[in-house]
């Protein structure tokens, strides 16, 4: 059995080389898989990763400026205000003679002087 003209193994190579046209790799420079890659990478960096480091680096430098007085959030949606600061710990006072000790981790935010109502200046009448 014999294969046509068309089929042989000459002819194949012939027309591959032929097809190409003598083109270097399609697409150029974008056409490489590997800077895509690198491109998607970059793209994910300055979307995702910087800029959750960026709130780790301030969630860390907010814990660090901790003091006893501030009025606190903490990650479970309690308001309460800093009676002690221990190592890894805070002692908060949510209600009269309730304290309740909180890891410092768990510390969301510090409220503003503005949000403070006790210390807003007494309105005269």
């Amino acid at each position: 059995m014999t294969l046509p003209a068309f089929a042989s193994s000459d002819a194949l190579l012939h027309f591959a080389q032929s097809a190409g046209g003598g083109a270097g790799a399609p697409g150029g420079l974008l056409g490489n898989p590997m800077v895509f890659m690198v491109l998607m990478f970059v793209m994910m960096y300055f979307v995702l990763i910087r800029p959750q480091r960026q709130r780790q680096k301030q969630h860390e430098e907010l814990l660090k400026a901790l003091k006893a007085g501030d009025h606190v959030v903490t990650s479970g949606g309690e308001h309460g205000i800093i009676s002690s600061i221990k190592e890894t710990t805070v002692m908060l006072r949510v209600a009269d003679n309730v304290r309740i000790e909180y890891d410092r981790a768990a510390i969301a935010s510090v409220k503003k002087a503005a949000d403070k109502p006790e210390e807003a200046a007494p309105a005269k009448s």
